[in-house]
Protein backbone atom coordinates (compact mmCIF):
# COMPACT_ATOMS: atom_id res chain seq x y z
CA UNK A 1 0.00 0.00 0.00
CA UNK A 2 1.35 3.38 -1.05
CA UNK A 3 0.69 6.21 1.31
CA UNK A 4 0.25 9.70 -0.02
CA UNK A 5 1.37 12.65 2.07
CA UNK A 6 -0.98 15.56 2.78
CA UNK A 7 1.26 17.82 0.69
CA UNK A 8 0.97 15.55 -2.36
CA UNK A 9 -2.81 15.35 -2.03
CA UNK A 10 -3.05 19.12 -1.72
CA UNK A 11 -0.94 19.54 -4.89
CA UNK A 12 -3.19 17.14 -6.81
CA UNK A 13 -6.29 18.96 -5.64
CA UNK A 14 -4.76 22.32 -6.59
CA UNK A 15 -3.78 20.99 -10.05
CA UNK A 16 -7.26 19.58 -10.60
CA UNK A 17 -8.88 22.86 -9.62
CA UNK A 18 -6.56 24.80 -11.95
CA UNK A 19 -7.41 22.49 -14.87
CA UNK A 20 -11.13 22.86 -14.19
CA UNK A 21 -10.78 26.65 -14.11
CA UNK A 22 -8.90 26.58 -17.42
CA UNK A 23 -11.64 24.48 -19.01
CA UNK A 24 -14.30 26.81 -17.66
CA UNK A 25 -12.46 29.81 -19.08
CA UNK A 26 -11.94 28.23 -22.51
CA UNK A 27 -15.28 26.54 -22.97
CA UNK A 28 -17.49 29.68 -23.10
CA UNK A 29 -15.27 31.26 -25.79
CA UNK A 30 -15.22 28.05 -27.87
CA UNK A 31 -18.96 27.58 -27.52
CA UNK A 32 -19.66 31.23 -28.36
CA UNK A 33 -17.40 31.09 -31.43
CA UNK A 34 -19.06 27.87 -32.64
CA UNK A 35 -22.56 29.27 -32.23
CA UNK A 36 -21.54 32.49 -33.99
CA UNK A 37 -20.19 30.55 -36.98
CA UNK A 38 -23.31 28.37 -37.13
CA UNK A 39 -25.59 31.41 -37.19
CA UNK A 40 -23.48 33.06 -39.86
CA UNK A 41 -23.69 29.94 -42.01
CA UNK A 42 -27.45 29.76 -41.51
CA UNK A 43 -27.91 33.41 -42.53
CA UNK A 44 -25.77 33.05 -45.67
CA UNK A 45 -27.47 29.79 -46.64
CA UNK A 46 -30.94 31.32 -46.12
CA UNK A 47 -30.07 34.32 -48.31
CA UNK A 48 -28.78 32.09 -51.10
CA UNK A 49 -31.79 29.77 -50.96
CA UNK A 50 -34.28 32.66 -51.00
CA UNK A 51 -32.35 34.35 -53.82
CA UNK A 52 -32.26 31.20 -55.96
CA UNK A 53 -35.93 30.45 -55.28
CA UNK A 54 -36.96 34.00 -56.22
CA UNK A 55 -35.13 33.72 -59.54
CA UNK A 56 -36.50 30.26 -60.34
CA UNK A 57 -40.07 31.36 -59.51
CA UNK A 58 -39.65 34.47 -61.72
CA UNK A 59 -40.22 36.78 -58.76
CA UNK A 60 -37.10 38.72 -59.71
CA UNK A 61 -35.35 39.18 -63.03
CA UNK A 62 -32.47 36.72 -63.20
CA UNK A 63 -30.75 38.73 -65.93
CA UNK A 64 -30.60 41.85 -63.75
CA UNK A 65 -30.00 40.16 -60.39
CA UNK A 66 -28.16 36.98 -61.32
CA UNK A 67 -28.63 33.80 -59.32
CA UNK A 68 -26.43 31.68 -57.01
CA UNK A 69 -26.39 28.80 -59.51
CA UNK A 70 -25.35 31.10 -62.38
CA UNK A 71 -22.71 32.72 -60.17
CA UNK A 72 -21.31 29.30 -59.28
CA UNK A 73 -21.16 28.30 -62.95
CA UNK A 74 -19.39 31.57 -63.81
CA UNK A 75 -16.91 31.08 -60.97
CA UNK A 76 -16.08 27.54 -62.11
CA UNK A 77 -15.62 28.67 -65.70
CA UNK A 78 -13.41 31.63 -64.75
CA UNK A 79 -11.35 29.54 -62.35
CA UNK A 80 -10.85 26.77 -64.93
CA UNK A 81 -9.61 29.26 -67.53
CA UNK A 82 -7.21 30.86 -65.03
CA UNK A 83 -8.84 34.27 -65.43
CA UNK A 84 -10.08 34.43 -61.85
CA UNK A 85 -6.75 33.46 -60.28
CA UNK A 86 -4.85 35.97 -62.43
CA UNK A 87 -7.14 38.83 -61.43
CA UNK A 88 -7.11 37.88 -57.74
CA UNK A 89 -3.32 37.70 -57.61
CA UNK A 90 -2.97 41.08 -59.36
CA UNK A 91 -5.25 42.79 -56.85
CA UNK A 92 -3.81 41.04 -53.78
CA UNK A 93 -0.18 41.69 -54.77
CA UNK A 94 -0.76 45.40 -55.39
CA UNK A 95 -2.76 45.71 -52.14
CA UNK A 96 -0.17 43.99 -49.94
CA UNK A 97 2.84 45.80 -51.41
CA UNK A 98 1.12 49.19 -51.26
CA UNK A 99 -0.15 48.54 -47.73
CA UNK A 100 3.26 47.48 -46.41
CA UNK A 101 5.15 50.33 -48.09
CA UNK A 102 2.68 53.06 -47.14
CA UNK A 103 2.13 51.86 -43.57
CA UNK A 104 5.81 51.38 -42.75
CA UNK A 105 7.06 54.64 -44.26
CA UNK A 106 4.08 56.55 -42.87
CA UNK A 107 4.58 55.17 -39.36
CA UNK A 108 8.30 55.93 -39.49
CA UNK A 109 7.66 59.50 -40.70
CA UNK A 110 5.07 60.06 -37.96
CA UNK A 111 7.45 58.85 -35.27
CA UNK A 112 10.32 60.94 -36.60
CA UNK A 113 8.16 64.07 -36.44
CA UNK A 114 8.41 63.73 -32.65
CA UNK A 115 12.05 64.84 -32.92
CA UNK A 116 11.15 68.38 -34.03
CA UNK A 117 7.98 70.13 -32.92
CA UNK A 118 8.78 73.06 -35.22
CA UNK A 119 8.84 70.81 -38.29
CA UNK A 120 5.64 69.12 -37.14
CA UNK A 121 3.87 72.47 -36.81
CA UNK A 122 4.96 73.50 -40.31
CA UNK A 123 3.88 70.22 -41.93
CA UNK A 124 0.66 69.75 -39.96
CA UNK A 125 -1.73 71.77 -42.22
CA UNK A 126 -0.34 70.17 -45.37
CA UNK A 127 -0.77 66.66 -43.95
CA UNK A 128 -4.32 67.40 -42.80
CA UNK A 129 -5.21 68.86 -46.21
CA UNK A 130 -3.77 65.85 -48.03
CA UNK A 131 -5.63 63.52 -45.69
CA UNK A 132 -8.91 65.29 -46.52
CA UNK A 133 -8.53 64.64 -50.25
CA UNK A 134 -10.28 61.45 -51.45
CA UNK A 135 -7.33 59.34 -52.57
CA UNK A 136 -9.25 58.02 -55.57
CA UNK A 137 -9.16 61.60 -56.92
CA UNK A 138 -5.40 61.21 -57.29
CA UNK A 139 -5.77 58.02 -59.33
CA UNK A 140 -5.96 59.65 -62.81
CA UNK A 141 -2.75 61.64 -62.20
CA UNK A 142 -0.91 58.67 -60.71
CA UNK A 143 -1.93 56.44 -63.62
CA UNK A 144 -0.77 59.10 -66.11
CA UNK A 145 2.58 59.41 -64.31
CA UNK A 146 3.27 55.72 -63.67
CA UNK A 147 1.25 53.96 -66.38
CA UNK A 148 -1.70 51.59 -66.22
CA UNK A 149 0.26 48.63 -64.87
CA UNK A 150 0.43 47.26 -61.36
CA UNK A 151 3.01 49.85 -60.22
CA UNK A 152 0.52 52.71 -60.40
CA UNK A 153 -1.91 50.72 -58.20
CA UNK A 154 0.87 50.13 -55.68
CA UNK A 155 1.67 53.86 -55.61
CA UNK A 156 -2.01 54.72 -55.14
CA UNK A 157 -2.36 52.28 -52.23
CA UNK A 158 0.88 53.55 -50.71
CA UNK A 159 -0.27 57.18 -50.83
CA UNK A 160 -3.63 56.28 -49.27
CA UNK A 161 -2.07 54.33 -46.39
CA UNK A 162 0.93 56.64 -45.87
CA UNK A 163 -1.12 59.58 -44.60
CA UNK A 164 -3.23 57.51 -42.18
CA UNK A 165 -0.17 55.75 -40.77
CA UNK A 166 1.70 59.05 -40.39
CA UNK A 167 -1.16 60.77 -38.54
CA UNK A 168 -1.73 57.77 -36.29
CA UNK A 169 1.95 57.41 -35.36
CA UNK A 170 2.38 61.13 -34.76
CA UNK A 171 -0.76 61.24 -32.61
CA UNK A 172 0.58 58.28 -30.64
CA UNK A 173 3.69 60.25 -29.66
CA UNK A 174 1.44 62.84 -27.98
CA UNK A 175 -0.33 60.21 -25.87
CA UNK A 176 2.81 59.08 -24.06
CA UNK A 177 3.07 59.90 -20.36
CA UNK A 178 5.46 62.83 -19.98
CA UNK A 179 6.60 61.51 -16.61
CA UNK A 180 8.27 58.56 -18.34
CA UNK A 181 10.17 60.88 -20.68
CA UNK A 182 11.16 63.17 -17.78
CA UNK A 183 12.37 60.16 -15.81
CA UNK A 184 14.59 59.09 -18.70
CA UNK A 185 15.94 62.63 -18.99
CA UNK A 186 16.72 62.71 -15.27
CA UNK A 187 18.96 59.68 -15.79
CA UNK A 188 20.79 61.51 -18.57
CA UNK A 189 19.19 59.64 -21.50
CA UNK A 190 19.73 61.07 -24.95
CA UNK A 191 16.86 61.88 -27.29
CA UNK A 192 17.69 58.87 -29.46
CA UNK A 193 17.54 56.60 -26.40
CA UNK A 194 14.19 58.03 -25.35
CA UNK A 195 12.96 57.46 -28.92
CA UNK A 196 14.04 53.79 -28.90
CA UNK A 197 13.05 52.93 -25.32
CA UNK A 198 9.86 54.98 -24.81
CA UNK A 199 8.43 56.49 -28.00
CA UNK A 200 8.50 53.45 -30.30
CA UNK A 201 7.23 50.81 -27.81
CA UNK A 202 4.48 53.09 -26.46
CA UNK A 203 3.31 53.99 -29.99
CA UNK A 204 2.98 50.41 -31.22
CA UNK A 205 -0.71 49.94 -30.26
CA UNK A 206 -1.68 53.06 -32.23
CA UNK A 207 0.43 52.03 -35.22
CA UNK A 208 -0.98 48.51 -35.34
CA UNK A 209 -4.52 49.88 -35.01
CA UNK A 210 -3.85 52.05 -38.07
CA UNK A 211 -2.84 48.90 -39.96
CA UNK A 212 -6.39 47.59 -39.56
CA UNK A 213 -7.74 50.70 -41.25
CA UNK A 214 -5.01 50.81 -43.88
CA UNK A 215 -5.54 47.31 -45.21
CA UNK A 216 -9.07 48.27 -46.25
CA UNK A 217 -7.90 51.60 -47.68
CA UNK A 218 -5.21 49.86 -49.70
CA UNK A 219 -7.71 47.42 -51.21
CA UNK A 220 -10.20 50.19 -52.05
CA UNK A 221 -7.46 52.27 -53.66
CA UNK A 222 -6.18 49.39 -55.79
CA UNK A 223 -9.67 48.43 -56.97
CA UNK A 224 -10.46 52.08 -57.74
CA UNK A 225 -7.31 52.35 -59.82
CA UNK A 226 -8.21 49.14 -61.65
CA UNK A 227 -11.59 50.61 -62.49
CA UNK A 228 -9.98 53.64 -64.10
CA UNK A 229 -7.26 51.94 -66.13
CA UNK A 230 -5.89 48.42 -65.90
CA UNK A 231 -5.46 45.24 -67.89
CA UNK A 232 -6.05 42.84 -64.98
CA UNK A 233 -7.32 42.74 -61.42
CA UNK A 234 -10.67 42.21 -59.73
CA UNK A 235 -11.66 45.84 -60.26
CA UNK A 236 -10.86 45.54 -63.96
CA UNK A 237 -12.85 42.29 -64.14
CA UNK A 238 -15.92 43.78 -62.46
CA UNK A 239 -15.76 46.87 -64.69
CA UNK A 240 -15.46 44.90 -67.95
CA UNK A 241 -18.08 42.30 -67.07
CA UNK A 242 -20.45 45.04 -65.91
CA UNK A 243 -20.19 46.78 -69.27
CA UNK A 244 -21.05 43.44 -70.89
CA UNK A 245 -24.07 43.02 -68.56
CA UNK A 246 -22.61 39.73 -67.35
CA UNK A 247 -24.08 39.91 -63.83
CA UNK A 248 -22.95 36.45 -62.65
CA UNK A 249 -19.32 37.35 -63.44
CA UNK A 250 -19.75 40.69 -61.67
CA UNK A 251 -21.04 38.90 -58.58
CA UNK A 252 -18.02 36.57 -58.72
CA UNK A 253 -15.75 39.60 -58.63
CA UNK A 254 -17.69 41.20 -55.78
CA UNK A 255 -17.67 38.01 -53.68
CA UNK A 256 -13.95 37.54 -54.33
CA UNK A 257 -13.30 41.11 -53.16
CA UNK A 258 -15.24 40.38 -49.98
CA UNK A 259 -13.23 37.19 -49.43
CA UNK A 260 -9.92 38.95 -50.07
CA UNK A 261 -10.87 41.75 -47.67
CA UNK A 262 -11.74 39.29 -44.90
CA UNK A 263 -8.54 37.28 -45.39
CA UNK A 264 -6.33 40.37 -45.40
CA UNK A 265 -8.03 41.75 -42.30
CA UNK A 266 -7.61 38.39 -40.56
CA UNK A 267 -3.90 38.38 -41.41
CA UNK A 268 -3.46 41.88 -39.96
CA UNK A 269 -5.35 40.84 -36.82
CA UNK A 270 -3.07 37.81 -36.47
CA UNK A 271 0.03 40.00 -36.82
CA UNK A 272 -1.41 42.29 -34.15
CA UNK A 273 -1.88 39.33 -31.80
CA UNK A 274 1.79 38.41 -32.30
CA UNK A 275 3.16 41.93 -31.82
CA UNK A 276 0.70 42.97 -29.09
CA UNK A 277 -0.29 39.79 -27.22
CA UNK A 278 -1.70 41.80 -24.29
CA UNK A 279 -4.28 43.39 -26.61
CA UNK A 280 -5.27 39.95 -27.87
CA UNK A 281 -5.72 38.75 -24.30
CA UNK A 282 -7.96 41.72 -23.55
CA UNK A 283 -10.09 41.07 -26.60
CA UNK A 284 -10.47 37.37 -25.79
CA UNK A 285 -11.37 38.12 -22.17
CA UNK A 286 -13.99 40.58 -23.32
CA UNK A 287 -15.51 38.06 -25.71
CA UNK A 288 -15.69 35.41 -23.00
CA UNK A 289 -17.30 37.78 -20.52
CA UNK A 290 -20.14 38.74 -22.90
Amino acid sequence: MKSTSPEMSLKKEHTGVAKNKTKRKQSPFTKEWTMTMIWRFIIVAAILVIWEAAVQLKLVNGFLMGSPSAILDAAITMFSSGQLLTNVLATVNATIIGFVAGSLFGSLAGLLMWYSKAVARVLDPFIVALNGIPKIALAPMIIIWFGSGIFSKIVLASVATFIVALLSAYQATHQIDESQINLMKSFGAKKSQIFRKIIIPSSLPWIISAFRINIGLALVSVVGGEFISSDKGLGHMVFVEGNLFNLPAVWVGVFMLMLVAMLLYTCVSYIESLLLPWNDNKNSSKSTSV
